[in-house]
């Protein structure tokens, strides 16, 4: 890879990082007046409905595009492999834990438990992926990426460890649920890599969200009926927008776009930036105070980053059967 596409690709997963993180609060904001499984509905709908557009537009114009060969941006979102009935099926598996239930699982956690103790559960991602990589044989992890996942995690603990315990806000349902979502996207994250050997990151999450969406909508039906939506203000309609359109379509294909290219392992570290984020974020537009312990902790979280570009490349293992 070369150094322009590696930089490239690390601006991306910090714009992913800013995205994910500012929606937190965006998303608990928009709580105060919706349902939080009802908004989940709504925002999983029109991001499915957003890529799904995207694919069939993309295969529309395919046969109309010169030949030559694809190019990056185009093999973000569009492959010419047709799908089998073994990728249907694994995409259905991918719909079911990575989207439904850890929508559910998220969005719920999310609304129990504090903004603090949700970014302390999703700083896990990076070291749970790692070792489920490493033991599945997807990827040999070097000494520098355990050094910068143990610095970052030690980061997240000066950060919000403190918080975490007995935060307002926050129980002891919401912690775990939240956590419980953390396994279904390291989970999610590496069952998706199989299909994008052959299939592009907008196909692969758009097709699993859309199958994700059409299970989790009925699951939440009585949450939706219950909203009385000639009442929802401006303000909530622009939240649900942004984190559907940024948080989900956005954001999800950055994350698959550099799992493709770099692994799971290197682009799940930049998941410890969101807490930092979204604890800015919170300093910002609800006056909370940044001490020199949440400053120190930040610092170790982004030198944690940098310590995990300093090792050579992952060498991935061959996988058979896709």
């Amino acid at each position: 890879m070369s150094p322009r596409r590696f930089a490239r690709i690390d601006a991306l997963l910090l714009l992913m990082t800013v995205i994910w993180g500012t929606n937190y609060s965006i998303a608990k904001h928009a709580f105060r007046e919706l349902d939080p499984q009802a908004f989940n509905a709504v925002r999983m709908l029109l991001a499915s409905s957003v890529f799904l557009a995207v694919i069939i537009g993309m295969r529309w114009r395919a046969p109309q595009a010169p030949t030559g060969g694809n190019t990056d941006v185009t093999s973000i979102f569009y492959t010419p492999a047709e799908l089998t009935r073994r990728d249907w099926l694994w995409l259905a598996g991918l719909g079911v834990i990575g989207q439904c239930f850890y929508q559910y699982l998220f969005v719920g956690g999310l609304a129990r438990t504090s903004v603090a103790n949700s970014a302390l559960m999703i700083a896990v991602t990076p070291v749970l992926i790692a070792l489920l990589s490493a033991a599945l044989g997807q990827d040999r992890i070097g000494g520098w990426h355990w050094l910068g996942a143990a610095l970052s995690l030690s980061g997240i603990y000066l950060v919000v460890g403190q918080a975490g315990q007995g935060a307002e806000g926050s129980s002891v349902r919401g912690d775990l649920m939240m956590f419980a979502s953390v396994c279904c996207w390291a989970i999610y994250t590496l069952g998706a890599r199989p299909l994008m050997r052959h299939h592009s990151p907008v196909g692969v999450t758009g097709l699993s969200m859309a199958i994700g969406t059409a299970l989790y909508v009925p699951l939440v039906f009585p949450h939706l009926r219950a909203v009385n939506w000639t009442t929802v203000s401006g303000g909530t309609w622009i939240a649900l927008v942004y984190s559907a359109l940024f948080a989900l379509c956005v954001a999800y294909t950055i994350w698959y776009a550099a799992v493709r290219e770099i692994g799971s392992a290197r682009t799940s570290v930049y998941s410890n930036l969101v807490p930092v984020v979204a604890l800015l974020t919170a300093m910002i537009f609800l006056q909370e105070p940044l001490s020199g312990r949440k400053l120190a902790g930040a610092a170790a979280v982004l030198i944690g980053v940098a310590l995990t570009r300093l090792g050579k490349s992952e060498r991935h293992v061959t996988m058979s059967g896709q």
